[in-house]
């Protein structure tokens, strides 16, 4: 996957992984990359949320420990 931009929200409580992306996603091109790590848990159904509610896509997202990835391309 050919990823734009990665963005680490480990340690940061809702909603400000969430804030980050969006404003990572603003200087993005539309079909660009973004990947984020959190370690809230509360993220995975955030992301997916956020995601509906924008029309940004999540093309893949995994976990390992307590650490979430999530990988979402621009509109």
């Amino acid at each position: 996957m050919d990823v734009t931009k990665v963005l680490d929200c480990k340690g940061l409580s809702c909603p400000e992984p969430i804030l980050n992306i969006k404003m990572a996603l603003g200087d993005l091109n539309s079909g660009d990359i973004v990947e984020m790590t959190a370690t809230d848990p509360g993220s995975v159904n955030d992301m997916a949320s956020w995601a509906k509610r924008t029309g940004n896509e999540i093309v893949d997202q995994n976990q390992e420990g307590d650490i979430y990835t999530f990988y979402v391309k621009k509109k």
